[in-house]
């Protein structure tokens, strides 16, 4: 009949009313937001409170502790004098004949660790990143020692390099490169060189862990890309390769430079700090002297590591921030790279 509107086939929901004062829901239909009670953060509070009870005791309070030892006369031939003495420790640290030693082996420890690690380490991912037959298997041999304490590393080592049953002389004497056994922990001039060697072999697990996995991240589009431009593999490794993961590369580098700085088990494994204090670096100096009973000259010592980590650290933080950008440009320099 004309004039009379005819039924539809569906049926049209009535808009829902929200009542007076009824809180609003979220856009996404997942219900109302619960508010944030005073009872609530009572809750939370009492969950964190162990952890935050643990961390005070056993990190702040000792931080705290130990930063007041550095000036304070405290030593323990005589803790009935722990006067205030100011900068005295520090003065003492810098005067003692052993710091030109322990500062310069700390600049070879963490320069000649570095550079060999960073080489070898990136040959080494490059290499595994490769598709080849039980590439799963040379990975697990490669990540292994990683898995080892440096402790425990050092004391392997000590025997390996020992004078008189190594197997490091042995080799070298089969090789003809010595005629004799060669006292390498016992000389000076070559026991930095041997803890060297047995933390490059160390470290070098960490930088191939790190870089392969970036070079994983790599689109192929690039190197094909590359390939068709007609750029060789020197060409694709510095205008692709390293520019894209050069945010990597630089945040690993900083933090082995932390960990290397601060990370005496392998010298107090292998020398401990010996042939006459000839290995030691600041940290294992620092246990020594903490050792001879002189904690207000090792608190100064160690305040004096933790503001030398804190600018590494500081360092290390400013990259991290720079990883995205850095990241999504070097894609496109490494897209421009080929064709320059």
């Amino acid at each position: 009949m004309s004039g009379t509107s005819t039924p539809t086939s569906g049926v049209t929901a009535a808009p829902s009313v929200r009542k007076e004062g009824a809180p609003p829901r979220r856009a996404g239909g997942g219900g109302r937001r619960r508010e944030f009670t005073a009872r609530r953060g009572l809750v939370v509070a009492a969950f964190m409170a162990p952890a935050a009870v643990f961390v005070a005791v056993f990190t702040y309070y000792p931080m705290i502790a130990g930063s007041q030892m550095a000036f304070r006369n405290w030593n323990l031939t005589d803790l009935t004098d722990t006067s205030w003495v100011g900068i005295k420790n520090f003065r003492e640290v810098f005067t003692d004949p052993a710091w030109g030693t322990v500062l310069s082996n700390t600049a070879l420890w963490v320069v000649g660790s570095i550079v060999p690690q960073l080489v070898i380490g990136f040959a080494l991912a490059l290499w595994l990143r490769r598709r080849f037959r039980l590439r799963g298997l040379y990975q697990a041999l490669i990540f292994f020692p990683w898995a080892i304490s440096g402790f425990l590393i050092g004391i392997l080592f000590r025997w390996m390099f020992n004078s008189e049953f190594g197997v490091v002389n042995d080799l070298l004497q089969r090789a003809g490169l010595i005629d004799e056994p060669v006292a390498w922990l016992a000389d000076p001039g070559t026991a930095m060189i041997a803890v060297l060697v047995a933390n490059v072999w160390y470290g070098v697990t960490f930088f191939a862990i790190m870089i392969l996995a970036a070079l994983q991240s790599i689109p192929d589009e690039l190197y094909e890309a590359a390939a068709l431009d007609g750029a060789g593999k020197a060409r694709t490794l510095f205008r692709i390769t390293i520019p894209y993961i050069r945010v990597t590369l630089v945040l690993t580098v900083l933090l082995r430079v932390i960990w290397i700085f601060n990370f005496p088990d392998l010298i107090f494994g292998m020398t401990g700090g010996g042939p006459n204090d000839e290995t030691h670096i600041v940290t294992t100096w620092m246990i020594k002297i903490m050792q001879q009973g002189d904690y207000g000259k090792a608190s100064a010592l160690g305040l004096l590591v933790v503001a030398v980590l804190l600018v590494f650290a500081t360092f290390f933080l400013t990259a991290t921030r720079e990883r995205g950008g850095g990241r999504r440009g070097a894609g496109k320099t490494g897209k421009r790279g080929v064709r320059a």
